[in-house]
């Protein structure tokens, strides 16, 4: 993928390229959380409850994934983690 570049001096140049590898990257891992987290909540609205206590567990890890990276905030997986986890607690209740 070709950048436009308004960066003359070398290192400037490879640090726009840079950027924007690790701006993709973090991209995906995000996108990836956040669909996770999508799964789980959907399994929660059709009562399936063995299936949403799966995707609990690889929503979790997506989401500390994220925390560890530097992508997310440790509040907000926190926060994002408990909320799901009362959601299907809820359901086998």
């Amino acid at each position: 993928m070709e950048v436009k570049e308004l960066a003359n001096i070398k290192s400037a140049i490879k640090r726009v390229r840079t950027n924007e590898d690790h701006r993709l990257q973090n991209q995906s891992v995000k996108t990836d959380m956040r669909s996770h987290i999508k799964k789980v909540e959907a399994l929660v609205a059709n009562k399936e409850v063995e299936n949403a206590k799966a995707a609990l567990q690889t929503a979790t890890k997506k989401i500390d994934k994220a925390v560890q990276k530097g992508l997310v905030h440790q509040n907000k997986g926190d926060r994002q983690k408990s909320r799901l986890a009362k959601k299907v607690n809820g359901l086998s209740a």
